[in-house]
């Protein structure tokens, strides 16, 4: 019986949190269908991470060792899945596209809401650098999406139930990248993707030393390091904390952007945040447009105040 295929990811073993969203929200699409999910994970010694997709419903799943696409086509002719689901992630945005191509389907990025109308997978998704939100249908059998993650609800289904797991090794080449080595980007730190709350810092830091203040505050919220291109350009901070059209784009609960003017590149990249707090000396700054609390003053006069406050009522 056609149904929904998912691509879930893992790190150090366990399910990345978006990969949990994912297979929450395709049980859910699956009701609508009266159909199955089926979970795959890719990577090396990805049963475990596949074993528990099960809490979340998924009664069956793949875990696949070596080139992902040249294992997956075999197995979706197999499953023959109506919808192919992947978070917009590193992998899904690399891996989802080559797929619509060869299995000439269509296929919708970076979505924030999935459903299904008809019998088909229907999903809404930012365009003109998220100012305009679009509903997408399908003409083609086959449909593919990409989810933006922290767009949906985490749902446990029973917490001691595994998936049935089938371990299958890709044959066929890598291609012409290999990768050598992985580095984790600051221990301890969520990845600014999965990340409920982001503290965010701008241009007006004026130095790598003074992102202390930043850090500080993320540390005492439990929060994710990022920046505008404005920080990374002038060196205060590495690339991989980026937000905006040249970086990475969050979905955050909470986003506090301090000392960041609020060019449309950047809200691109965190206009969908939940709440909103802008920091910022200027008043006529872009960014309090867009902010659901905005504070008109120095941030470093602000954010040590503010630091300070939280851990006194969190009783740090």
């Amino acid at each position: 019986m056609p149904g929904i295929l998912i691509l879930a990811e893992k790190e150090d073993g366990k399910l990345k949190n978006y990969s949990r969203e994912l297979a929450s929200k395709a049980v859910e699409l699956a009701k609508g269908l009266n159909a199955p999910v089926h979970g795959v994970v890719i990577g090396n010694q990805g049963s475990a991470a596949a074993e528990e997709l099960g809490a979340f419903g998924v009664q069956e799943a793949t875990a696949i060792e070596g080139p992902a696409v040249q294992a997956l086509l075999p197995l979706i002719q197999e499953l023959k899945p109506q919808i192919i689901l992947a978070s917009a992630s590193g992998m899904g945005k690399d891996i989802l596209p080559r797929l619509a191509m060869k299995l000439k389907a269509g296929l919708a990025t970076d979505c924030v809401e999935l459903s299904v109308e008809n019998g088909k997978l229907k999903a809404k998704r930012p365009i003109f650098s998220g100012k305009v939100f679009v509903d997408v249908t399908f003409l083609s059998d086959v449909q593919l999406a990409t989810a933006r993650p922290n767009s949906f609800a985490v749902t446990v289904v029973d917490a001691a139930k595994k998936a049935a797991v089938k371990t299958i090794q890709s044959a066929g080449e890598g291609g012409r990248v290999v990768v050598k080595e992985v580095k984790e980007a600051e221990k301890g730190m969520k990845d600014l993707t999965e990340a409920e709350i982001v503290v965010a810092g701008g241009r007006a830091l004026g130095s790598s030393e003074n992102f202390k203040t930043i850090r500080d505050l993320a540390e005492t919220l439990g929060a994710t390091v990022g920046a505008s291109r404005a920080a990374v350009d002038a060196g205060y901070i590495s690339h991989d904390h980026q937000v905006g059209q040249t970086g990475k784009t969050v979905n955050s609960k909470l986003y506090i952007a301090c000392g960041i003017s609020g060019a449309i590149q950047h809200l691109t990249g965190m206009q969908s945040s939940k709440v909103i707090v802008a920091i910022n000396k200027d008043p006529e700054a872009p960014i309090f447009s867009k902010a659901d609390y905005g504070i008109v003053g120095d941030l470093f006069v602000l954010l040590p105040i503010l630091t300070t406050k939280i851990k006194e009522l969190s009783g740090k």
